[in-house]
């Protein structure tokens, strides 16, 4: 049997979504021996952009059938490798929610790159003021975009990091020959095991480090609605599937709010505009809310949903 070759490549990422791969474990080992053959993967494989001794003149990344690509295109490096992947690659793969929506890195949409060199070069308690470096360095893009904000893109696996299972899921259909695989648009209220009693009222938004009401000695779908004890919890508006398939979410399951991870429901959902009808529905102003776009658009960012302040 001929084995289906892939390539991954991370861009604005921290790893997470590739040690999701390896998570994966025994599964991986199976489709490794039988299955596929990675061609490309700068995490654990030394594989030079131009040639191995740097005798090539441009970037080049090997053929193959699946490319699968981590993290958000925030300079002029990390586009020039996405435009190579999708060229070379013929189903490309959007691994992880800054590779889908910008996650965590496109926070940095609300200001500009001139305010992020102040701050970082100069403006940070612990450096000593100079100007950023210019020699070696790749120029910073205007903002920090997702992947189909320059390319197009066949599958999105979203998470902060992505569920080892839908990995699982999404390989296994195209080695069935499958060209498409879509996770449920469901909500993490939808999966949520905690009871809803559909009761308003509640002042003050509580931080996440006080603990909410439960027994400990009672079952999880024994403990009321975190939104309703008034934590902002972002179960409402956010993609289910961070514990896996058919298995309750992961911070819900530690007794803990959901952050918003797995980014919005549906690509062309507002998080922030419907989140707003959710804190309304349990009675709270959601004027109150302090950091109202940096806090519902923390995954999300990207898509020209945070722009510049001011």
């Amino acid at each position: 049997m001929t084995k289906v070759t892939v390539a991954e490549e991370w861009l604005n990422s921290c790893s997470g979504c590739e040690i999701a791969i390896l998570n994966i474990g025994d599964v991986l080992v199976d489709l490794l021996v039988n299955n596929i053959e990675f061609v490309h993967i700068p995490v654990i494989m030394d594989k030079k952009y131009y040639g191995q001794t740097g005798e090539e003149k441009e970037l080049s990344i090997p053929e193959a059938v699946v490319g699968i690509v981590s993290g958000s295109v925030r300079n002029e490096e990390h586009k020039e490798v996405l435009l190579e992947m999708r060229k070379k690659c013929q189903i490309l793969i959007a691994l992880g929610t800054c590779a889908t929506n910008g996650g965590i890195p496109a926070l940095i949409n609300m200001y500009s790159n001139e305010e992020l060199n102040k701050f970082v070069y100069c403006d940070s308690p612990t450096t000593d003021c100079a100007e950023p470096p210019t020699e070696n360095i790749p120029p910073l893009l205007d903002k920090c975009y997702a992947l189909d904000e320059f390319v197009d893109v066949d599958i999105y696996l979203p998470g902060c990091p992505p569920h080892p299972d839908w990995i699982t899921a999404a390989v296994l259909a195209l080695l069935e020959g499958k060209t498409e695989f879509k996770m449920p648009e469901r909500s993490v209220c939808d999966t949520c095991p905690l009871i809803r009693e559909r009761k308003k009222g509640f002042d003050d938004i509580k931080r996440i480090l006080e603990t909410p009401e439960f027994d400990p000695d009672k079952p999880l779908d024994e403990m009321r609605c975190l939104l309703e004890q008034g934590f902002i919890c972002l179960g409402p508006v956010t993609r289910a599937g961070c514990g896996g398939k058919g298995k309750p979410p992961r911070c819900l399951s530690t007794r803990m709010p959901c952050r918003g991870c797995y980014g919005p429901i549906r690509k062309d959902a507002k998080p922030m505009m419907d989140y707003m009808g959710a804190l309304a529905s349990v009675g709270f102003d959601p004027m109150k809310m302090p950091d109202r776009r940096g806090y519902l658009a923390r995954f999300s960012g990207a898509h020209g949903v945070l722009k510049k302040i001011g």
